[in-house]
């Protein structure tokens, strides 16, 4: 994916998403985001958009208060496994910008990695790719030496994600033409509207 497209992955991601699942294997870390800005809205669907990282992946969280955290309770340290539902409310959401991750050392009092890399240090990330979503009261870090989306099952290329992007802002626009008729949060509270 260029860069370009990653910027749009935050922008799709950042003004209304929650995180829903958080799954840790040998081969991949992802994490799957619902009330992501791509394609039409339907009610049947709830605009998902998962991000996989695979070769050495790793999943770092920061947090001040254990209890912030007891989503990764059920972590299997013997198969390396996670697979957790959950429902946290995504603040911001970058790709590899280490001034941003230093933020997160400066924010939260505690940090728990989750890797199979030996020698891995949060401090001097090595991996190709890495994402950091801020929730507030949390953080977290992911990264691998590979980096795929996907919506549903269907992997996202540079062309694909532009194609639902605009399909998405053509969805807002036609919406604030026919606005008395239905309500739809993600575009009343828009960043665009302000």
């Amino acid at each position: 994916m260029r860069n370009e497209s990653l910027k749009r992955i935050e922008e799709v991601i950042n003004n209304f998403a929650k995180l829903t699942s958080v799954k840790i294997t040998k081969e991949e870390v992802s994490l799957k985001f619902i009330d992501v800005e791509l394609g039409v809205p339907k009610n049947d669907k709830d605009m998902s958009l998962t991000i996989e990282l695979t070769k050495n992946p790793f999943l770092t969280v920061f947090y001040d208060n254990i209890w912030n955290i007891e989503f990764l309770s059920t972590f299997n340290y013997k198969k390396h496994y996670l697979d957790e539902d959950l429902k946290l409310d995504v603040e911001k959401i970058r790709f590899n910008d280490f001034e941003y991750l230093n933020t997160y050392f400066h924010d939260y009092g505690k940090q728990k990695s989750y890797t199979l890399e030996e020698g891995f240090n949060i401090h001097n990330i090595r991996n190709d790719y890495f994402c950091l979503v801020g929730f507030g009261k949390i953080a977290i870090v992911v990264g691998g030496n590979g980096l795929k989306f996907k919506v549903g099952s269907e992997e996202l290329d540079d062309e694909l994600l532009k194609e639902l992007s605009n399909q998405w802002m053509l969805y807002y626009l036609r919406y604030h033409q026919k606005r008395n008729i239905l309500k739809d949060p993600m575009c009343e509270n828009h960043p665009f509207n302000k």
